[in-house]
């Protein structure tokens, strides 16, 4: 391997983080809210509203049906709007975000529908508020369910970093586009690949740990 391997790979790599970190907190917070609203405007939710469900569920489904790459260049008026710029990691974090949410929205969405309507029902008759019993009742009761889809979404926006990378925005996905393939350089793409399987199977383990945790805690509280 050549001398430049560790410098190039150590800022493909922080770069990638960075993406990935900033992406993941804003898409929760976008996602957490849509699949919140989306489970208490459905039918027999705690705030029911079918036309309001309908156009959030059009709303969710058409971002997801678009091509990451294509919704990418739809975005980039926005993202220069928000962040000054097109390119690198800080403009990708837009689309990131904007792109993970609707994903996150009906993990979120699945997981709540979990809980067992009877837990619902008894705090319903305590006059427990609709959002007493989104935070107090469907969120805990539903935790471990939303931690493994968060984690199974951080991993989808490991994912698009790498289609980000392609049209500027760097990382590893960029740096095994420019260098490992466009260069010849089969050196770089190998530790490219070892480097994201590594960074998948943390953010895996880390995800089942914090969900196993929770479970035991639940079930086990002593």
């Amino acid at each position: 391997m050549r001398d430049d391997l560790f410098d190039l790979l150590w800022e493909a790599l922080r770069q990638t983080l960075y993406m990935v970190f900033w992406s993941s907190l804003f898409a929760l917070a976008l996602g957490l809210a849509l699949g919140i609203a989306l489970v208490a405007t459905d039918k027999g939710g705690v705030k029911e509203a079918p036309k309001l469900n309908k156009l959030l569920s059009l709303v969710i489904n058409s971002v997801r049906s678009l091509p990451f790459l294509i919704l990418i260049v739809l975005l980039l008026p926005f993202a220069r709007w928000v962040v000054g710029t097109t390119l690198g990691p800080t403009a990708a974090i837009v689309s990131l975000s904007i792109g993970a949410a609707p994903f996150l929205g009906r993990i979120v969405e699945s997981s709540l529908k979990e809980v067992a309507s009877g837990k619902i029902e008894a705090a319903q008759s305590v006059g427990a508020s609709p959002w007493t019993i989104v935070w107090r009742v469907l969120i805990p009761e539903s935790l471990p369910a939303l931690v493994r889809g968060v984690t199974i979404a951080v991993i989808a926006i490991v994912e698009l970093t790498a289609v980000a990378g392609a049209i500027g925005a760097g990382g590893l996905g960029s740096l095994a586009i420019r260098f490992g393939y466009q260069r010849f350089r089969e050196d770089i793409m190998l530790a490219t690949v070892v480097v994201i399987i590594a960074l998948v199977q943390s953010i895996q383990w880390t995800g089942d740990g914090i969900a196993k945790a929770i479970h035991r805690r639940r079930f086990n509280p002593e």
